[in-house]
């Protein structure tokens, strides 16, 4: 089972999978006073309003970053429509409920997905960050 890490804000809870990321950095380029990696904790909830919390965990590419509102206790991430983007030198990210199989399994994503493109990912389809590493242009 995957590690979680959750922070709350007493109106939201943020959840954190750490095996997920990719370490893109887009959440700390978006909210550098919340997300800081070199902190312990490193998401400091306080630090920003609901709303802009809301729509910064949605600019994950990963989908390790998620969250719920406290009082409805459901996840309020499912856009209205979906949306494709090739990030420069790095993954494809979709933006939206994605129904994927691969293989034998099966997954629907209600969040903004990553997918390889480099062709390194060990955890293809999705990005792993390799591209950073393996120097992909594209």
């Amino acid at each position: 089972m995957e590690k979680t890490k959750e922070y709350s804000n007493g109106e939201m809870t943020i959840i954190w999978k750490p095996e997920t990321c990719i370490h893109s950095g887009i959440c700390v380029k978006g909210l550098g006073e919340v997300f800081q990696p070199k902190e312990k904790p490193w998401i400091k909830i306080e630090a920003a309003s609901t709303d802009q919390l809301i729509k910064q965990v949605k600019a994950c590419p990963s989908g390790a970053l998620s969250y719920y509102m406290n009082d409805e206790k459901s996840n309020k991430q499912t856009p209205v429509e979906t949306k494709i983007e090739v990030q420069k030198n790095g993954p494809l990210l979709v933006h939206g409920t994605v129904h994927l199989t691969h293989g034998n399994k099966q997954e629907v994503k209600n969040q903004t997905t990553a997918f390889c493109r480099c062709g390194a990912s060990s955890k293809k389809p999705f990005c792993d960050g390799t591209h950073v590493r393996s120097g992909f242009e594209g």
